[in-house]
């Protein structure tokens, strides 16, 4: 029989469950590119990029065929590029195949998948029995079973995972929600992991859980012995980093001068103007000396916050009246073509205070 911690969550998720597009298809596609856009992103800013994907690629054929450039402009805004690169490299993957596997190991051999995401596409396209574990899960099972073993630590995630695996629902037992959103046959373990992430992101909330109103609030053990705001625990293990960077935007005669950046660092394959980072003048030395003179500030000290490091930035314009020699990676283009390559966001802020 199904345990009571499933099917209180079961009955919670039919009269509370959001209402997204992903979850109205078992199409393995639709659901992958869902889950990648996902990671590191709140829904209602993966919506609107899952859509502009869908339209602009319908199918992995599609986007396969797709070039990288085009794939980073479409995600410009998102963050983690990273991501984006592995979308893109999958999907070829995906074709190479003959087709989206619908194994767990299939799965999660495509770039950038791992175990969650591999066990949220397994259960929700082809209802394999995999517990989803991501930080809404972490939190409802460490609150509810009152655990304060690390998430993050090995024991943790072990712990929690096996957990997690022992709550599915029994594959061969139906729990059908009346509703048309949910109403498949066989998505019984697909439900019940919607179900805990949901009732994570909306209910048992990192901060302000919404405890009168919990339908497991009896049984909870974070609740009875007042630690709710204690748990999950979390080692702390990454340390912070500072980076200073300096951009100058070069205008020419309509012109400006980006490159892309390389491998081995942040933005990889994403466009920017002339970079002087932490002092090094190096990009420099093709200018004439007084360039320092010729520069307009436009903003400094500009903070922006990434996931395991700050950077801090100043943001220079230079109009030369005549093009000069670019250093080595850099090369010109029309500032009307500005919006057809991917840049970060911080380069994004650093062109709202540009007049065009």
């Amino acid at each position: 029989m199904m345990n009571d911690f499933s099917r209180i969550l079961l009955d919670w998720f039919r009269e509370n469950g959001r209402d997204l597009p992903w979850r109205q298809t078992r199409d393995p596609y639709a659901i992958w590119l869902s889950e990648i856009i996902l990671q590191q992103t709140q829904v209602k800013q993966g919506w609107a990029y899952w859509e502009r994907f869908m339209h602009r690629w319908p199918t992995v054929e599609q986007l396969a065929e797709a070039s990288e450039d085009e794939v980073l402009r479409e995600w410009q805004g998102l963050g983690y590029y990273s991501r984006a690169r592995n979308l893109h490299f999958a999907a070829r993957q995906i074709v190479e195949m003959g087709g989206f596997p619908n194994t767990l190991d299939g799965i999660r051999s495509l770039k950038g998948v791992g175990d969650y995401t591999a066990a949220a596409i397994g259960s929700f396209a082809f209802g394999l029995p995999a517990a989803v574990v991501d930080g809404n899960v972490y939190r409802v099972l460490s609150r509810h079973f009152g655990i304060s073993t690390p998430i993050n630590s090995t024991e943790g995630k072990k712990l929690f995972a096996a957990l997690a695996q022992d709550l599915l629902p029994v594959s061969s037992e139906k729990y059908l929600v009346s509703t048309p959103l949910h109403d498949r046959e066989g998505a019984g373990v697909g439900l019940y992991n919607q179900a805990i992430m949901d009732f994570g992101a909306t209910q048992c909330t990192p901060s302000s859980p919404k405890c009168d109103s919990c339908p497991l609030i009896e049984s909870c053990a974070a609740f009875r012995e007042g630690r709710v705001g204690e748990l999950p625990v979390k080692l702390k293990t990454l340390k912070v980093k500072e980076r200073r960077l300096t951009y100058v935007y070069v205008r020419c005669q309509g012109q400006t001068a980006i490159r892309r950046r390389g491998e081995g660092d942040i933005w990889q394959g994403l466009y920017e103007p002339l970079l002087i980072e932490d002092g090094n003048l190096s990009p420099l030395t093709s200018f004439p000396s007084p360039l320092i003179s010729h520069l307009s500030p436009l903003k400094t000290n500009v903070k922006h916050v990434l996931t395991h490091r700050i950077l801090w930035a100043d943001f220079y314009l230079w109009e030369p009246e005549e093009r000069p020699l670019l250093p080595d990676g850099y090369f010109w283009i029309k500032e009307t073509e500005l919006d057809d390559f991917a840049k970060p966001r911080l380069v994004e802020i650093m062109l709202e205070d540009i007049s065009f």
